[in-house]
This record gives C-alpha cells, structure tokens and sequence, in this order.
C-alpha cells in the first residue's frame, strides 16, 4: 500500500474511532441528562402516556387522570385531575403537560409515573404480559378533616396559612395556604385554556401570588408567639427556675447600652412579673430582657434546637426560618421577642409548638407515610425520627402548663376546646410590618392539644394577613386562635 492510501486509511480509521466513542458517550454517558431534558418530547409523551399513579390522603386519592380532551396535543394521552385542587395545591404542587411539576408530583414523579428504579422488575414483567406501565401511589400523613378545618378558617381571612403536626411522630397533619389555586386548570397543553389560566395566576399578574406555598416558603416575623423559644430558652439556661417566681425585670425597660425603651402593648403589669404571668399577658419587657440574660450564643443555640436557619425537608422544602447570628445586645433583646432579623414559617412555628408538647423532644417532620407500587405494595415506608431535644422533660412540662395557662384565662382563650378531657396550650402573636409598623401586623397563633391520657395528637401554627381589616381589630387571638382551635378539634375528632 502507498504512503498516500495509508494516511488516508488512518484517517478514516481515526474518524470511525470517533464515531464509536462519541456514540458511546451518548447512549452511556449523556443517557440520563439526555433522557432527563427538558427539550426531549419524547420524555414528556412517556409521562403522559398512561395514567399517573394517585395521592393519598386518609386512604382516598386526591389526584386522578383522564383522557386528553380535544383542545390538547394528541400526543400527550392523559392528564391529571385533582380533587378539592386549591385546598390540596400546597401538598400536591401541580403535573402540568405544559408546565412541568412541583412538589409532591415532581419529587416523587418516578413513583407515580411508574419509572421509579425500585419498580424495574415491575416495567419488566408489564413488558413480558403487554400490560400498560402503571404509577404507583404516594401515601400521606395528612388529616383531610384537619385540612379542611385550616383551608376554611383561612378562606375567611384572606391571606394566610397553617401547618399542623403530630408532636409524637412528627407526621404532618395539614399544610394550608390562601389565597391557592386549582392545579386542573392548567394541568394539559393547550394554549387558549392552559396557557391562559397559567399566566393569570403568576406573581407579575396577580399580586395576591395564590401559587406561593405560604406553610413552607414563606418566613414572617413570628411576634409573641417567639416567646416561647425565649422562655425554653431562660429555662434551660437557668435564667429562671420555675413558672411563678418572680422575674428581675423593670417597667419601664431600657434597651441594653441605649436610651430606647422597650414598649408593652397596652397597661400590662409587666413588672418583675413571673413567667407564667409574662407569657400570659405577653410581656415585651419581660422577654426582651430574658433574651439579654440568656445571650445571644445561648438563645441561637436554642433557636437552632427547634430548627432554625436550617432548611426542612419533608420531602418538599421548606425555606429556613430565621434567628440572627450576629447582633448587638440591643438587638439581641428585640430577635428574643420575635423582632429586629428573626422570621418563621409557619411549619417551623408548628415545629416549636410540637417541641413543648412532646416533652422536649422534637420529631423531624415528615409528610410521606408510605410509597406503593402499582399493586400496593409498599416501596418505603417512613420511620419517625428524633430531630433534636430543644428543652428537658421537666422544662418542657413547666412551658406546657404556662401555655396553658394563656389559653385558660390569657390572650388565647378564643382556642379553647370544651370537650371533656381535652387540654389547650398556645401563644398568640401580632408581628409588626412595614417600615415604622405602617402595615397591618400579622396575626399568629401557636398551639398543642393534649388528651387526658397524656398523649398529645396535634400542634398548630397559624398565620393571618388582613390587609383590609381595622388595624385594632388584628390579634393573634382574635383572628389566628379560632382557625387553630377548628384544626385541634379535627384531629381530636377523626380519632374517636
């Protein structure tokens, strides 16, 4: 062979070389982004070709599917459905063919989709009978009498959200956001209907933003209701002792190295007042200064315990709630009282309520129960785990009867339960907003529920943003206590 015909077999030889690796690549390497891509039609036909597999709640699906009407792409041959969509949407996030998904039905799309890789023996025995691939189903904690209970209660409101757990498991009980959405509108492909539903509910066309997850994502100032992470705090650090001494705190209080005084809402005999009596009337001077004498190491230490500036994931996320690392004394006596930097969502604030109610020991929370393959079986199933232990048996158990005491005959008596045997313990909260407190506050209220026997089945936390209420009219009590109370007794009831 002459040296011309050589170079050119050697070339040609290379470039078949190429070929093949970058074949290779493609079909091995890139597999799993290519298959995952956004762009590839051919995943979102798959998805759609088939009916997903369904949401539980209370062993009855919330989600469904159906054929592809007409209007859609013939391509895509189901669509999902929802049940009670808008009260549901903060759980269930939405599969849109057009949109994509979130939440529960993107985290656990391979599960419902049946693509999930613990359902491989599954696809294939589908694929040797000629049976269509299945989803199978992802099955909650969620109460749906105590979602209910929340989702209405905040309807009457306006804005708002709740999240509920049980304190002993760490289950999620309801997770509520208003205003919602219904994720049906727009769960297929077609433009005219799809499309238009889409755009009304974004944030640039709709300032009310019904698509925001308000229980997970959103972080308010928590006011009062932040107390009591100060008071587990001042007793686990030995700043006090007992519910009913007396407490080292001056009326009027000044700010730590300022000329400010800290302010008391209304006349309130805060001074040298007890714990019980400071939470009962809900003391700014006793808390601010409580918040100085722990610290700010020991009060971050405590706020971390319960779960602060640390994301949860339950599976879907929650943003982190918020305690100020760096701050002055000043500033450490108004984060102590739930202002200056500290912010919460609402999950974080059930956390905390749960926390007091279960002794001291903090549950991770959790909203999967369990996931079934396409003939029940179960593929996972979720233990309850220890997060953390944020205060002691006994310390918990001192917060619990001065909590109980703002329900009996303080700032939260509108969440009483009169049933026989049934406790109450909560905290209401008005957080300030807007520069110079020019907005309505928001109205909070945490709380447990405890039965004679001891057990504890649920916490709340609710928030509430009227932006059209009387500014006196705004009261964690007035407003949040009653949406908490209908959610406790919910739980309370479903288990009778």
């Amino acid at each position: 062979m002459n040296k011309p015909l050589r170079r050119i077999a050697i070339f040609c030889g290379l470039l078949v070389l190429a070929l093949l690796i970058r074949d290779n690549w493609i079909q091995y390497v890139q597999a799993d982004s290519l298959k995952d891509d956004t762009k590839n039609r051919r995943v979102a036909i798959a998805r759609y070709a088939t009916p997903r597999g369904d949401i539980i709640v209370d062993g009855r699906p919330i989600t469904g599917s159906t054929k592809t009407n007409g209007d859609d792409f013939n391509d895509f041959e189901y669509k999902r459905t929802y049940k009670d969509g808008a009260m549901w949407a903060p759980v269930t996030g939405y599969a849109s063919q057009a949109f994509g998904a979130t939440q529960l039905e993107s985290i656990e799309d391979g599960i419902l989709t049946g693509n999930d890789d613990r359902l491989f023996f599954r696809r294939t025995l589908d694929m040797i009978t000629g049976k269509k691939q299945e989803g199978g189903n992802v099955v909650t904690t969620l109460n749906a009498a105590a979602q209910k209970a929340a989702y209405q209660g905040l309807l009457k409101q306006g804005k708002g959200a709740v999240a509920a757990i049980d304190p002993e498991t760490g289950a999620i009980l309801a997770l509520a956001s208003t205003p919602s959405y219904d994720p049906s509108t727009f769960a297929g492909n077609s433009n005219k209907v799809d499309g238009k539903a889409w755009n009304k509910l974004q944030k640039k066309n709709n300032k009310d933003d019904p698509m925001q997850n308000r229980a997970l994502r959103e972080i308010y100032p928590p006011g009062s209701t932040f107390k009591v992470v100060t008071a587990a705090a001042a007793l686990e650090h030995g700043i006090v002792d007992s519910a009913d001494e007396k407490t080292d705190s001056p009326l009027p209080y000044t700010l730590p190295d300022t000329t400010t005084e800290l302010k008391n809402e209304g006349n309130i005999p805060c001074k040298n007042a007890t714990l019980r009596e400071a939470l009962r009337v809900s003391c700014n001077t006793v808390f601010g200064k409580l918040g100085v004498d722990v610290g700010k190491e020991d009060m971050l230490e405590t706020a971390k315990k319960f779960g602060f500036n640390e994301e949860q994931f339950v599976p879907i996320r929650s943003s982190a709630s918020n305690f100020p690392e760096k701050m002055d004394r000043p500033q450490t006596a108004l984060s102590s009282i739930g202002q200056f930097e500290t912010a919460t969502t609402p999950l974080q604030m059930a956390m905390v309520a749960s926390a007091v109610a279960n002794d001291g020991t903090l549950m991770k929370p959790y909203m999967v129960d369990k996931l079934q393959a396409p003939s029940l079986d179960v593929i996972e199933q979720t233990d309850p785990e220890k997060m953390s232990e944020p205060l002691s048996e006994k310390n918990a158990q001192i917060l619990q009867s001065i909590m109980e005491t703002v329900v009996e005959k303080g700032t939260g008596t509108n969440a009483q339960i009169n049933e026989s045997g049934v406790t109450v313990g909560g905290k209401t909260g008005t957080a300030q907003r807007g520069v110079d407190n020019s907005e309505n506050p928001y109205a909070w209220f945490i709380s447990y529920a405890k039965l004679d026997d001891g057990s504890s089945p649920v916490a709340v936390a609710v928030v509430v943003e009227d932006e059209s209420a009387n500014r006196d009219d705004i009261s964690g009590g007035g407003l949040a206590a009653p949406i908490a109370r209908d959610v406790m007794k919910a739980v309370i009831d479903s288990k009778k």
